[in-house]
C-alpha cells in the first residue's frame, strides 16, 4: 500500500478535524496513514523514533498546521527524498500553501501525485570543543547563535579561514534563502528567493561599524569562534545547544535538500505578497 505520513499542529483543533476528514478517504484511495499524534482515527499510531524510518520510505509527509509545524515534518524528510505538503491552518506562511484547497482537491491530487515539488536548500553545523565535535546538526531555516544572559555575546566570525569581524553582539544569524523570510527577516536581513544558491550573515544588535546583513557563497565556510563564558545554538528553533567560551561554530551549506509540494502554482513573488499584503500598485495608487 501507498503510506502517508501525518503531522499535525499538536493544539490546534482544526488539525485533528480535519485529520478526521481526511484519513477515511486517503485510506478508500489505497492509502496506509502513520502519525504519532493521539485521537487520529484508523491511523497507525507510532512513536517519535518510528515515524522517522517510516517518513523516510513514505510517499508524502502531509503536515497540518503552520510553517512551525512544516518544520517538523522536514525533520522527518530530512535525508530522504519525501515530499512534504503543508495545509496552512493559521496565518499565511511562506512554507505551505497560500489559500486551502477543499478536502476532494487536496484527496484528488494526493492520489494522482499532481503536486510541484521544489527542493529547498539546507545549513549544515557542528560545534567544536577543544578540537572535538560536540555536537552537529541542520536547519532548514537558519541557526542563530545567540546570547543567554544580559551580557552581549562575543564573536569572532571567520570566512573561508579568513577573518571578518569581531563583534559584540545579541547573536549572529545564518539562514539560508528559505529562512531568509523567517527570523533573519524580523531582523533585518534581505529576502532571498528560494532558487538563489546563497547564505545570509546577519549580526543582531553588534556594536560595530560594520554591521550590515551579507550575502555569502553556499561553498564559503562560516566559522564563528565564542569568546564569551556562555551563549546558545539554535537550528529552527528545534535544536538548542548550549556554547562555552573557546568553542567554534562552523557553517555549511549541505549536500541534502528539503522537498516542499505545493498543489497551488503560485510563485514566491505571490507568496510575499499575499504574506505581506504588498499594495501592488504602489502607496501613490494607480
Amino acid at each position: 500500500m501507498r503510506k502517508i505520513v501525518l503531522v499535525l499542529h499538536p493544539s490546534r483543533k482544526e488539525a485533528h478535524q480535519l485529520a478526521n476528514e481526511l484519513v477515511p478517504n486517503l485510506r478508500k484511495i489505497g492509502f496506509e496513514v502513520a502519525t504519532t499524534s493521539e485521537g487520529i482515527n484508523e491511523t497507525e499510531k507510532l512513536s517519535e523514533i518510528e515515524i522517522l524510518s517510516v517518513a523516510k520510505n513514505a510517499e508524502l509527509i502531509l503536515v497540518l498546521g503552520g510553517d512551525g509545524t512544516i518544520l517538523r515534518g522536514a525533520e522527518l524528510a530530512h535525508g530522504s527524498q519525501t515530499p512534504v505538503l503543508g495545509i496552512n491552518l493559521g496565518h499565511v506562511g511562506f512554507l505551505a500553501q497560500i489559500e486551502r484547497p477543499s478536502n476532494s482537491e487536496l484527496i484528488k491530487a494526493i492520489e494522482s501525485k499532481s503536486y510541484q515539488v521544489e527542493k529547498r536548500m539546507t545549513l549544515s553545523y557542528r560545534v567544536e570543543r577543544k578540537e572535538k565535535v560536540v555536537s552537529e546538526g541542520w536547519a532548514l531555516n537558519e541557526v542563530a547563535i545567540e546570547r543567554n544572559t544580559e551580557s552581549m555575546i562575543e564573536l569572532f566570525v571567520q570566512i573561508d579561514q579568513r577573518p571578518l569581524s569581531r563583534w559584540g553582539c545579541d547573536g549572529v544569524i545564518c539562514a539560508t534563502p528559505t529562512g531568509s523570510t523567517a527570523y533573519a527577516f524580523s531582523a533585518g536581513g534581505p529576502v532571498v528567493w528560494p532558487d538563489v544558491d546563497a547564505l545570509v550573515l546577519l549580526p543582531l544588535a553588534a556594536h560595530a561599524l560594520f554591521s550590515d546583513p551579507m550575502v555569502v557563497s553556499p561553498q564559503s565556510v562560516i566559522a564563528i569562534d565564542v569568546e564569551s563564558e556562555v551563549g546558545v545554538i539554535s537550528a529552527d528553533g528545534l535544536r538548542k545547544v548550549q556554547l562555552l567560551e573557546g568553542d567554534r561554530v562552523v557553517l555549511t551549506s549541505e549536500r541534502s535538500f528539503i522537498s516542499l509540494a505545493h498543489i497551488d502554482n503560485v510563485t514566491f513573488t505571490d507568496r510575499l505578497v499575499a504574506k505581506f499584503k504588498l499594495p501592488v500598485d504602489g502607496w501613490r495608487g494607480k
